[in-house]
């Protein structure tokens, strides 16, 4: 049974955080003696202030110019910062209404995270923290706000999206599954509509559509274009997607990219979400065969615990190899003593297995066995275990992990679809003022 794919929003979460660091550290009260802040735009029933965004923008430019994106004009910066926020703030809304909680024992794995993508320690991040207003609570309760969206993400959208055997057989007969193993880094500007758009407001996001492109064919900036028009999640990041998996696009994006040259721009696409620009920044990988050496092996296990020590395991395992080696059946006795229930029964056969199945305790006595060799006394999380070898092969896999790529990207595919879907009834349903004329 394949596992579910993990989370796979928790590391663009972590990434949107690590990129808006500085304004993490610095989200806080106006300090003593600062001018009273102003309410700039309200979410419901929350606000979010002036200082709030100066700082969110202070972070943005700061990361863009960094990462060499020509800047838009301000107040395009300015609007696409504004409606991250209000994003960002809707999500945590609804996670703290459906009762989603943060423990610090959480909180604390995460702050150990960042520290580790950022090498630094936690107590590097508390001291860096501490330096700036609100200090480090401020650093804890902007991350325990992520990880609340984090939860919500996985109830909304992973947790409600299935693949079935039918569409994974449909993907690798399509065109998406013929494109193997290749991956594509693209940027991406979405020019979106609403669902029940007139013909006017079609014509007026296609009429830009088409603007956009003819300055890209004239040498503009895609990332200045995206971050200055795109109404994708990000629009931030100057439109990049990084590389993604042909299965992880939508059909309509793999049969442009397929015939684009690295930093090529697509033609307008049309989808029922808007118009698409699409930029080729790279692409990587194929088809290529995938072969490993499988191991045939069984095992003998006495389990540790309360009952048994490590030593008392050891002593036992040591007997029964004992016994094998003066001429007992290995098969026999794994039926007898093994205290592993699923492969006692087939005489301690665990079958074919390919590399990292197993524990990397047993992996590691397994393969430095030659078939028919027993193994010393091998300890792991289970226990102590008796090793033997039976026999070893080479075998092409690619059509197991084709399978199973696939179902990963079909599930990818999915889950951004239905978040791009939620995230904009969210924000269609929600009450959101700005109040940019106040002073």
């Amino acid at each position: 049974m394949l596992n579910a794919p993990p989370n796979r929003f928790f590391p663009v979460l972590l990434g949107v955080l690590l990129a808006f660091l500085p304004a993490v550290l610095a989200h806080a009260a106006p300090a003593a003696g600062d001018p009273i802040d102003r309410i700039l735009i309200v979410v419901n029933d929350e606000i979010i202030t002036a200082r709030e965004v100066e700082t969110r923008l202070s972070a943005v430019r700061a990361r863009l110019t960094s990462q060499k994106v020509s800047l838009p004009p301000d107040e395009a910066l300015r609007r696409q910062v504004m409606e991250r926020m209000v994003v960002e703030r809707l999500q945590q809304q609804v996670a703290r209404q459906l009762g989603f909680t943060v423990s610090d024992e959480r909180l604390e794995r995460a702050i150990r995270q960042i520290g580790e993508q950022n090498h630094k320690s936690p107590e590097d991040l508390r001291r860096e923290s501490e330096k700036e207003p609100g200090g480090y609570r401020a650093f804890r309760e902007e991350l325990r706000g992520q990880l609340l969206v984090q939860q919500l993400i996985e109830r909304e959208v992973n947790n409600r999206v299935s693949v079935s055997e039918a569409e994974v057989e449909n993907f690798l007969a399509g065109q998406s599954g013929r494109d193997g193993g290749i991956e594509y880094n693209v940027s991406h500007i979405l020019l979106g509509l609403p669902e029940s758009a007139t013909p006017e407001v079609i014509a007026r996001a296609r009429q830009k559509a088409d603007g956009l492109l003819a300055e890209l064919r004239k040498g503009a900036n895609f990332g200045q274009l995206a971050v200055a028009n795109s109404q994708g999640q990000n629009a931030l990041e100057g439109g990049g997607l990084g590389w993604k998996q042909a299965g992880q696009l939508p059909d309509l994006f793999v049969n442009a990219l397929r015939t684009l040259q690295p930093g090529a721009v697509s033609e307008v696409l049309r989808s029922p979400s808007g118009f698409h620009l699409l930029r080729l920044n790279d692409r990587r990988g194929g088809g290529e065969a995938l072969k490993v050496t499988q191991t045939r092996a069984r095992h003998i296990l006495i389990k540790t615990g309360e009952l048994v020590s490590l030593n008392e395991a050891q002593r036992r395992i040591e007997q029964l190899r004992e016994r094998i080696v003066n001429g007992a059946n290995f098969a026999e006795t794994a039926r007898a003593h093994s205290e592993d229930v699923g492969s006692a029964a087939n005489g301690g056969d665990l079958g074919w297995m390919n590399p990292g199945q197993t524990v990397p305790e047993f992996e590691k006595a397994m393969n430095a066995l030659k078939p028919g060799d027993l193994s010393v006394p091998v300890k792991s999380p289970f226990g102590v275990h008796l090793i033997q070898v039976q026999e070893r092969r080479e075998r092409d896999v690619s059509q197991e992990r084709e399978a199973a790529t696939a179902r990963n990207q079909l599930h990818a595919r999915k889950a951004d679809e239905r978040y791009e879907q939620w995230l904009r009834q969210l924000r269609d349903e929600a009450f959101v003022e700005y109040r940019l004329g106040d002073k």
